[in-house]
């Protein structure tokens, strides 16, 4: 049951992740992606502090580093350069190429944790790259590389850095709520900081745009984070980065919602992707049972 959890998490970090991108534009073009990013993770940590308080748990400075290095690096550095990329690209290439971060990340935890990838996840990260690239392509995803897909890319090598950290530094003895708090004050902080540098002023959404924003804050932002570091505690970064592969998935999902429905390509890579996410995490289980 608690690895059923694990996955559970897993999986709705990377889906409310995957709506992001589509929540991101209408939110960038009307706020700018400074403002934008800076006005999300104050929300965020707000209610993040909120609930550290109702609990009475208490955020401890004596972890400030771990925090300044994870807040930094996950929400400064990821969601500067998200909200940057997301811009002037697509929902659908950001999401092909952050489709990716399983790989960077097995990469990064091998270099930094000595973290070799098992034989399953050898086989399932190909499969699951495969696929993400089919529902991409045939969504009619152009690969070329623009200043926003690029912007993308750095995110998406700041996000391995983050999982691979938050299995290094992140502290023990502390709670998740807490640890969130102090990782996204951190952030909050310095997104704050690079839109005052950058001369942005804050601009009161309409009632759609902030309420895209309201989603990306609570369920792209403290769901998300909560269910995503407690994974990363259970399965290690690079067993719980494929998941990752459920992002351009859900973005599929929603455009069905919003009546598009997929053609043949998107419906092979989901199989795919979905597949090779299913044999990771029970091939995974039934090792650690």
């Amino acid at each position: 049951m608690g690895n059923i959890n694990t996955y559970l998490m897993a999986t709705m970090a990377a889906i409310f992740w995957g709506a992001n991108f589509n929540l991101a534009k209408p939110v960038v073009a009307e706020m700018g992606p400074y403002i934008a990013g800076a006005s999300r993770y104050i929300l965020a940590a707000a209610i993040m502090v909120l609930i550290a308080l109702i609990r009475k748990e208490n955020i401890p400075l004596r972890h400030l580093k771990a925090y300044l290095t994870l807040g930094v690096v996950g929400v400064f550095g990821f969601n500067l350069f998200f909200f940057l990329g997301m811009e002037t690209t697509s929902a659908i290439n950001g999401a092909l190429i952050m489709a990716l971060n399983p790989l960077l990340t097995a990469i990064l935890a091998y270099l930094i944790l000595q973290d070799k990838p098992s034989k399953q996840q050898m086989i399932a990260f190909p499969i699951g790259v495969a696929g993400v690239a089919i529902v991409v392509l045939g969504a009619g995803a152009h690969l070329t590389l623009s200043i926003g897909d690029l912007y993308i890319c750095i995110a998406n090598v700041s996000w391995a850095l983050y999982n691979v950290l938050v299995r290094q530094v992140m502290p023990k003895n502390v709670s998740g709520i807490a640890n969130t708090a102090g990782i996204m004050t951190v952030g909050a902080i310095a997104l704050s900081i690079a839109a005052i540098l950058q001369g942005d002023r804050f601009v009161v959404p309409t009632l759609a745009t902030g309420a895209s924003l309201a989603m990306m804050a609570v369920g792209g932002g403290v769901l998300a984070y909560l269910f995503w570091n407690a994974s990363i505690a259970k399965l290690g970064p690079s067993k719980a980065a494929i998941f990752m592969n459920l992002v351009p998935v859900t973005s599929m999902v929603i455009a069905t919602i919003e009546r598009i429905p997929p053609n043949n390509a998107q419906v092979l890579g989901a199989i795919l992707v979905i597949s090779a996410v299913t044999f990771s995490s029970f091939s995974q289980s039934k090792s650690t049972s």
